[in-house]
């Protein structure tokens, strides 16, 4: 069985309004880029970017942090239909109810209005500062969340079941305070379906990785219409979570030999140890790991694609992927296969929490061990503060926070998070490079999080691969548009996009056409 694309089909009134405004931001976008050249880069406002930093952070969708923010396309805006949860026969939801691990109503969580809720005001009365459940965020499950643009089976496609409604105040992170200051995209969406693994290798590639020979217990089963195969017991979404055929939650490759949901790098640091006659600098090939309950399957085959890296080095433009705890993670993963390990997928004491499906460069066989472009362009956080601090930071510069400050429901909570992007962001803005800096703030994806704007569709605007929900974003620099809302349509390929026409690269081809370069936020 072949997985066949999805092509989202807007029919309603609301549907159609949402293309006539997609539309709208579109032109918008296109006449952003009017002073482009054909070979970019060469306007006075471009030209005026010396140095970009992706600062790429957890698991949000817009809704879910910035759905209360004035003037953005925030929840007030949302239709009935959106709002309003369906059950798998296409009925609405009776009520919310949270599902605990077992399957069962959390006993912690109220039941509620089939409604989005505050997370942080009564009855549910959790604040920023505590550990929250961590909604499904899988392929497979995103596109059917979505179902049709529609976003209303978010609800009973997750294992959480209502959670996924929820949203803060966000008046109360420091990281609104920037938006406020600057320019805050409210139009702009995760480049592909699904979680952190896949929306990582788009963010450096814009392509999904090639598993052919993944075995058997890694492929996703499908039905004949490209969904997940529920099992004949899979209950109401009142009664608990859907019951699928696949391996682990979601299955980790399609049918066809493509890698899409959360799998292992094939350098250290990995989540699978090295082989027991195997170096030590690699992943065991024929894996042996687990997560829980779930095998993490084999580690994905060194890839070749083409990503920003390639470009940016064949322009001979300095860049450098910065990953918070990179070198303890490094030593944790190289230990010998027995050994526990202290950093790697790991929570207590004063780990970092290392995340390898975090690091997609590390999936590459331009970056393995013993390579010169690993040490000169994969390196630690405490480097990229130094850096900062130094005035010394390349033309590219992506940096990921440890595990402890990504953000990501379930193993950190969201102050931590913004505490630290917002720091990072004051000592961005003290460095000496600050002058022509450009800083994105994004989220990998949205952590299966519902959000009510359909992603765009068809050609120019997605594929098979994607776009997903759309997800916050924040353009911050000395020659960005203050105090503004930029509603063009982009999704995490206009990073790509941005970077390759700021300094005349040789274009990705994944790169969505119509989706925009980021210049809408520049004055």
């Amino acid at each position: 069985m072949s997985f066949k694309s999805t092509s989202f089909k807007h029919t309603s009134v609301s549907r159609q309004a949402a293309r006539l405004a997609l539309l709208g931001v579109a032109l918008a976008g296109l006449l952003s880029c009017a002073s482009l050249s054909p070979q970019g880069g060469t306007s006075p406002r471009l030209q005026a970017v010396r140095h970009v930093v992706v600062i790429y952070a957890e698991n949000h969708s817009f809704d879910n942090l910035y759905g209360l923010f004035p003037g953005a396309n925030g929840i007030s805006k949302a239709t009935p239909e959106q709002m309003t949860q369906l059950d798998h026969d296409g009925k609405p939801l009776r009520e919310l109810i949270v599902w605990g691990p077992d399957g069962k109503p959390h006993p912690a969580y109220p039941r509620l209005p089939n409604k989005p809720f505050r997370i942080d005001a009564p009855p549910v009365n959790r604040p920023p500062t505590v550990l929250v459940p961590s909604p499904i965020h899988d392929f497979f499950f995103n596109q059917e969340q979505i179902n049709g643009g529609r976003n209303n089976l978010f609800a009973a496609m997750s294992q959480v079941g209502g959670w996924v409604m929820g949203h803060y105040d966000g008046s109360q992170f420091r990281m609104w305070r920037w938006a406020r200051e600057y320019t805050l995209a409210d139009n702009f969406f995760q480049a592909a379906f699904g979680g952190s693994y896949l929306n990582h290798q788009w963010l450096i590639c814009a392509c999904t990785p090639h598993f052919p020979d993944a075995p058997e217990g890694m492929r996703v089963k499908l039905d004949a219409q490209g969904k997940l195969l529920k099992r004949p017991d899979s209950p109401s979404a009142n009664d608990g979570m859907a019951r699928i055929y696949s391996s682990g939650i979601g299955g980790q490759v399609t049918p066809d030999g493509w890698s899409v949901n959360t799998s292992q790098p094939p350098y250290q640091p990995s989540g699978i140890p090295p082989a027991p006659q195997g170096p030590l600098s690699h992943a065991n090939p024929r894996g042996g790991a687990r997560m829980g309950p779930y095998d993490l399957g084999w580690p994905v085959p060194p890839q070749q694609a083409r990503t920003i890296g390639d470009t940016l080095s064949a322009k001979g433009i300095d860049w450098a992927w910065y990953a918070g705890g990179w070198h303890k993670a490094l030593a944790d993963g190289m230990q010998p296969p027995q050994a526990k390990r202290h950093v790697i997928y790991e929570r207590a004491g004063d780990s970092p929490n290392f995340q390898p499906h975090h690091q997609p460069f590390n999936y590459y066989s331009r970056f393995a061990p013993g390579r010169p472009d690993r040490d000169r362009h994969l390196r630690d956080g405490e480097d990229f503060f130094k850096a900062i601090a130094a005035g010394q930071l390349p033309a590219v510069s992506f940096y990921k926070p440890q595990g402890r400050l990504n953000q990501h429901p379930s193993y950190t909570d969201i102050m931590s998070g913004d505490e630290h992007i917002a720091d990072t962001l004051e000592k961005l803005r003290a460095s000496p490079q600050w002058k022509d800096m450009l800083i994105i703030v994004t989220y990998d994806e949205n952590g299966g999080y519902w959000d009510h704007v359909p992603p765009p569709s068809g050609a120019g605007w997605g594929d098979r691969w994607g776009p997903g929900t759309r997800i916050p974003a924040l353009l911050i620099g000395p020659g960005v548009k203050r105090g503004h809302i930029d509603s063009t349509a982009y999704d995490t390929t206009s990073i790509l996009k941005f970077i390759t026409r700021r300094f005349d690269l040789e274009p990705l081809p994944g790169v969505r056409a119509n989706m925009g370069d980021l210049t809408g936020a520049l004055q």
